[in-house]
């Protein structure tokens, strides 16, 4: 099953895509006669537990299987609707912690020049940097030159997570998504100028601020649950900038798996049902070409994750 949000111009609502359309599960289901017994969100969804998503797991597959008289209504009262026209938000719109690994692709610390680290790396993104599918980045004003884009895989909490273990991980994955975790890397070559620790350390934590810039997070556009994964280990990801393809790779690549950072970040996290985390860019990063390459006003960025969609993107000022 594949989740998503759909802007309704308040907080959002639950839907689901079905083949190459949308499913606005509230409205269709009142339409069936059983209003009042779904959660309006994904987050409400995953915070209610498994009941509820095996409800709308067996209401999205009852859609699937309806009669052509059935979908045509959905059609017409607006209950269904293509996919292309359906404006949606973020999978899940206000997450609480958005937790971005770094240093995660073995083929990116090839290209940066980096040793592989032998503990998963992260910092945090805020949340009011999180933007849907179609909405702009925008380059800020006083750092506009050096703005870098890092398609990467995410997975969403689907229940409370403390101190699991590797064996156990995914039961805590409600699915997986995508995000771009849009970087202006003004202050990445300070970094290798420091001669201390401490200076490192410093510019190092200056340089995390330029991730966290509004708009600078895009997530979505489903959250593809587990069932829908062929193959967690063994998942292409593409971004392409104005249609050029500019990072190939696949999650055979990642140093620390999904499972290995549901161990180790739980040691200190718990973990909410909605929490997201990143799991890290492959090689291909602006920074990381010669000549270097940035997003500009005008560009289209697009980000493409096998089994789960494309996050698409414009760039402007």
């Amino acid at each position: 099953m594949k989740l998503l949000t759909i802007d309704d111009g308040k907080e959002g609502r639950l839907g689901a895509l079905v083949d190459e359309e949308v499913l606005h599960v509230a409205n269709a289901a009142q339409d069936f006669g059983i209003d009042g017994e779904f959660p309006q969100s994904i987050k409400s969804m995953l915070a209610d537990g498994g009941d509820s998503q095996a409800l709308i797991t067996e209401f999205v597959a009852t859609i699937q299987n309806a009669d052509r008289p059935s979908v045509a209504r959905l059609r017409e009262i607006g209950a269904l609707t293509p996919y292309n026209a359906t404006k949606l938000l973020s999978p899940i719109p206000n997450p609480a912690f958005v937790l971005s690994v770094g240093m995660n692709y073995r083929d990116h610390l090839a290209e940066m020049k980096t040793e592989v680290p032998t503990v998963p790396a992260s910092f945090t993104k805020h949340p009011g940097s999180v933007i849907g599918p179609g909405d702009p980045i925008i380059l800020p004003e006083s750092n506009a030159d050096m703005v870098d884009y890092e398609g990467e895989i995410c997975f969403v909490f689907g229940r409370e997570c403390y101190r699991a273990n590797e064996e156990d991980a995914w039961d805590f994955v409600a699915g997986l998504t995508i995000a771009n975790d849009v970087s202006a890397r003004d202050w990445v070559a300070p970094i290798f100028r420091q001669e201390t620790t401490m200076g490192a350390i410093h510019a190092w934590e200056v340089n995390v601020l330029g991730k966290q810039f509004p708009t600078f997070c895009p997530i979505g556009p489903v959250i593809a649950t587990l069932d829908e994964i062929r193959d967690p280990g063994d998942l292409h990801i593409e971004t392409r900038l104005n249609g050029e393809v500019m990072q190939s790779s696949n999650s055979n690549q990642l140093v620390f798996d999904i499972p290995k950072l549901i161990a180790y970040f739980s040691q200190w996290y718990r973990f909410s049902p909605g929490d997201i985390v990143t799991t890290g860019s492959p090689a291909g990063v602006g920074f990381g070409r010669n000549p270097k390459v940035f997003m500009r006003d005008g560009d289209v960025v697009e980000v493409e994750l096998e089994d789960v969609g494309t996050l698409t993107n414009p760039v402007t000022l």
